[in-house]
């Protein structure tokens, strides 16, 4: 027989937060809890705030000196 806390979790549905300010998701602005925070996302995307940084070390090197 499966232990008491499984059969709990498995109940209880897992409440999502939103990426920006931590409160619960909705699902009319899903992954985020409002269209605010939705706005703020994509924000960041359009200033490049979410760009990894490249190193121009890696891109000088030819496959051979790796």
């Amino acid at each position: 027989m499966p232990h008491q806390e499984t059969m709990t979790s498995l109940a209880t549905p897992r409440v999502r937060k939103c990426p920006i300010c931590g409160k619960p998701a909705t699902d009319a602005a899903r992954p985020f809890c409002s269209p605010g925070c939705k706005s703020i996302d994509l924000n960041r995307w359009f200033s490049g705030s979410y760009a990894v940084p490249a190193s121009d070390d890696d891109q000088d090197e030819t496959p051979d000196e790796r």
